[in-house]
């Protein structure tokens, strides 16, 4: 799972414009020292470390996964080097509970490096690609030279133990704009329990990011 992510990254240093990590576990719950949530090594974070160590200067670190991503918060929250956005279920009512407020915006020299856009429960496409594109405008503040996105698709309106209600067009779409950003970008798989429909859904992610990038 690691080595996939961290593969991707090297494809990237060496001129792939996108590369898809379909990574399993998923990661982003895996902290410095800690695992949990599924979750032992932080394939994301290992991705994004891999680019900055190749030249990258700064990386910007996109978590779209319904659950926020406190292991990728955790290891940069102190790091001014990789920006790092989460849009998530508010933890007031979803795991991982204790992380993932709006307040944590990093310290020391990540202080303003670390944004979350936590949402309700029930929140619908449209107020949700409102928070993407608001996530999206505060990454590009700072210039990155790369991006990677933590992809979790439990944000699907039938997946089991998620609530948010994203249909599948709307992963196309979500393709779509991250291919606007325009940046060379490393997609890792996270969180998605609808396995029926899985798949597909990452497919419409793929296909979305194709089409983008050819308009």
């Amino acid at each position: 799972s690691a080595a996939i992510a961290d593969t991707a990254a090297q494809r990237i240093l060496a001129g792939a414009p996108v590369v898809f990590a379909r990574s399993r576990p998923p990661g982003h719950h895996a902290m410095k020292d800690q695992f949990g949530g599924y979750c032992y090594l932080n394939n994301a974070a290992i991705a994004a470390q891999r680019l900055r160590s190749g030249g990258h200067g700064e990386v910007a670190l996109l978590d779209v996964d319904y659950h926020h991503g406190n292991g990728t918060q955790d290891i940069f929250y102190e790091r001014d080097d990789v920006r790092v956005c989460s849009i998530h279920g508010d933890p007031a009512e979803e795991f991982p509970y204790f992380l993932g407020h709006a307040d944590e915006q990093g310290a020391g020299r990540g202080d303003g490096h670390n944004r979350n856009l936590p949402l309700p429960r029930g929140t619908e496409a449209e107020a949700w690609f409102r928070t993407l594109d608001q996530a999206i405008g505060w990454l590009s503040t700072s210039s990155p030279t790369a991006l990677v996105v933590s992809l979790g698709l439990d944000t699907f309106v039938d997946d089991p133990i998620s609530h948010f209600r994203l249909q599948q067009p709307d992963f196309m779409r979500l393709g779509q704009r991250l291919a606007a950003i325009e940046l060379p970008t490393v997609l890792v798989m996270e969180g998605g329990y609808a396995t029926e429909e899985l798949g597909r859904n990452v497919a419409a992610v793929l296909s979305g990011f194709e089409t983008g990038r050819s308009n």
